[in-house]
């Protein structure tokens, strides 16, 4: 993939960058398609519940 073809979502500043925007931990990607990196946010929260809710690594909790 050819870095102008790819997107990042910024942290710093909440919204999609080309490849050559902030600093690379500021930033989520590469993603292939703006609409990807738009919805960086939404995947990682539904990443994150997914194994927050994963019976292999609850094992924080009392059996």
């Amino acid at each position: 993939m050819a870095a102008e073809n790819e997107y990042y979502f910024c942290m710093k500043h909440r919204a999609v960058e080309p490849w050559d925007g902030c600093k690379s931990g500021d930033r989520l990607g590469p993603y292939p398609t703006r609409a990807d990196a738009e919805a960086a946010l939404a995947r990682v929260e539904s990443r994150n519940e997914e194994w927050d809710n994963d019976p292999k690594w609850n094992d924080d909790e009392d059996e």
